[in-house]
């Protein structure tokens, strides 16, 4: 397995050995010991979660706050996205920075995203599988988001906007600002 470090600190991609043959093909998704080797942390999943979308939905940016906040491992089982993850550690060096890896069927990479960034991701293929492991369990109340199309952020998502597929819930998160004047309100 090749890991790599990103520009974030603490955010890595995997990319699994695959064994191929006439039969098709084999890897190891996970292994406790080798991500813990590589992240240099203990992370202990407790949640699997997956989701089905067509083209264009945007999910995110999504993170829970406080004793909720998770740490995730992602992947694409089926399809293509365009995954993203958002520096929102206001003590880190990238703050305010993002990463964004294209994860498929394909190509079965893996993110993972450390507690302390925001997440989404954007289809890029007709439909997609979308599978992540959460050291921590969800909770609503502890659930917030930054808008997708945030001006200090500057994503490109890889699609125009007007063939992108949002929540009403998603299209009213805050701004990257807000989510910043918020953090220096309780300093």
């Amino acid at each position: 397995m090749v890991i790599k470090e990103t520009k974030l600190k603490g955010c890595f991609i995997f990319e699994p050995k695959i064994f191929k043959d006439n039969r098709g093909y084999f890897f190891e998704s996970f292994n406790q010991n080798t991500f813990n080797k590589a992240t240099s942390q203990n992370v202990n999943f407790v949640q699997d979660n997956e989701s089905f979308s067509s083209k264009g939905v945007l999910r995110g940016l999504h993170y829970q706050t406080g004793e909720y906040a998770q740490a995730k491992l992602v992947r694409v089982v089926k399809g293509s996205v365009l995954d993203v993850a958002v520096d929102l550690r206001t003590e880190s060096e990238t703050f305010g920075e993002y990463v964004a890896v294209e994860l498929s069927e394909q190509n079965k990479k893996q993110l993972f995203i450390p507690r302390g960034f925001a997440h989404g991701f954007v289809v890029l293929s007709n439909t997609a599988i979308f599978s992540y492991k959460c050291d921590n369990f969800y909770n609503k109340d502890s659930e917030n988001g930054i808008i997708f199309n945030d001006a200090d952020l500057n994503i490109d998502w890889q699609l125009p906007k007007e063939e992108l597929l949002i929540s009403e819930k998603d299209l009213v998160l805050p701004t990257f600002e807000t989510y910043c004047s918020s953090k220096n309100n309780n300093n």
